[in-house]
């Protein structure tokens, strides 16, 4: 009886440890997202420390300054909130390795109880009669032969209680390593969190300083925002009519019976090439070599004056000087755009795609030459003021502007 209720006991117990290793797998999974989540936020501060690095002997414009804590801020409070999640996750991964513990010293006491009984048993069964007699005073060979069993069963039955034991001791102490490497993991996490804590306060504190020094003129600061946004709305419109232009004129290539099309005419190549470049949508190299995006993609209000908007059809990438400017796929030098108080832009076809890369001070290609992934297109124009190096990087699918952020990796 006290087999069975032993036996039971264990399947029970076994199941339990099933439904546990499952969702152990499942928080490991998650906390390996959250790790590498981690290290891409904590070498992306890293770069953003790099780059201010480099230019801190220049004087930054207010505005440039405000972004530049803007982004840091956001990276910070996703840094730590992600850090947070691991701590979390780490927490309750404790508290599921002390329940197994808990269970597995309840099993062992259990099993021991059983062995040291059936030792006590075995002992007074030697000392009672021997095996041989027991086997002897049989009735018949059928009831020595069930006795034969029953001692080689029980014998067996011994050896396997303690085994169990054994494996049951093993197993306590390897979660018992476990979780002291848990803890001390969790408490590396609390300990950067709370360095990145200050770190985020000593950030916002500058961050209070400039904008109260910028609201004392705010109306300057609007000015100056409203003036980018016309300078970078006129250079908008001079590539939308460019594509414009380049429709038509495939539209006309390919006898289409329109000529004021809003998409492209493809030949077949470039329908491959378009294919291709779909097919690698959030796989697509970064325009530099390193960098950080300082104004995102779309419409959002301005940091210094919440109520004027900023439209940006692409992303601006803050990256070092002298950095080169990359193509991010195959394509053609289908236009390289010089206006009137801007720095050159390339644009560059990828079928009914193109890419177009803004703020350029060197041009290394051509138009109408073919060029590859992460060829070398221009330098990126660094401010000598103030020292800052941007590149501004859009892309269009015919005359719609895309969200860089989907097309390029991570970013």
């Amino acid at each position: 009886m006290r087999y069975r209720s032993c036996f039971k006991y264990r399947f029970l117990f076994l199941l339990l440890l099933l439904v546990v290793s499952q969702l152990t797998t499942a928080q490991n999974s998650k906390q390996k997202q959250l790790e590498s989540r981690r290290q891409e936020l904590r070498r992306e501060i890293q770069k953003i420390n790099a780059l201010r690095a480099e230019n801190k002997t220049k004087e930054k414009s207010q505005l440039s300054l405000i972004e530049d804590f803007n982004y840091k801020i956001s990276v910070l409070n996703n840094l730590i909130k992600v850090t947070n999640q691991q701590a979390n996750l780490l927490t309750r991964e404790i508290n599921n390795n002390l329940k197994q513990i808990d269970n597995l010293r309840n099993e062992l006491k259990l099993l021991k109880e059983d062995y040291a009984a059936m030792i006590v048993k075995s002992y007074k069964s030697k000392n009672q009669q021997s095996k041989i007699m027991f086997l002897l005073s049989s009735e018949d060979f059928k009831q020595a032969y069930k006795r034969l069993q029953y001692m080689k069963q029980y014998t067996a039955h011994q050896k396997e209680q303690g085994e169990t034991i054994k494996a049951k001791t093993l197993k306590l102490q390897e979660i018992n390593k476990a979780l002291l490497v848990q803890k001390k993991e969790k408490d590396l996490l609390i300990s950067e969190n709370r360095a990145s804590q200050k770190t985020l306060e000593k950030e916002r504190a500058q961050h209070l300083a400039i904008m109260t020094s910028i609201k004392k003129n705010l109306s300057k600061y609007t000015a100056q925002i409203r003036k980018k946004q016309r300078e970078a709305d006129r250079i908008d419109r001079e590539i939308e009519r460019i594509i414009k232009s380049a429709i038509v004129k495939s539209n006309k290539t390919a006898k289409t019976s329109s000529t004021s099309s809003s998409s492209f005419a493809l030949t077949p190549a470039e329908r491959t090439l378009a294919n291709n470049f779909t097919s690698n949508k959030g796989k697509l190299p970064w325009p530099v070599e390193k960098g950080f995006v300082k104004v995102r993609y779309g419409t959002q209000r301005s940091p210094i004056d919440p109520t004027l908007t900023i439209k940006s059809n692409g992303v601006r990438i803050a990256t070092a000087k002298g950095a080169k400017a990359l193509a991010v796929f195959n394509g053609v030098v289908t236009r390289i755009v010089y206006i009137k108080n801007a720095n050159p832009v390339v644009m560059v076809r990828h079928g009914n795609y193109i890419t177009a890369y803004k703020n350029l001070g060197k041009v290394y290609v051509k138009e109408g030459e073919t060029i590859k992934t992460k060829q070398e297109i221009g330098e990126v124009y660094t401010n000598p003021t103030t020292g800052e190096t941007v590149l501004n990087f859009v892309v269009f699918k015919d005359l719609q502007t895309q969200n860089p952020a989907n097309w390029i990796y991570k970013m």
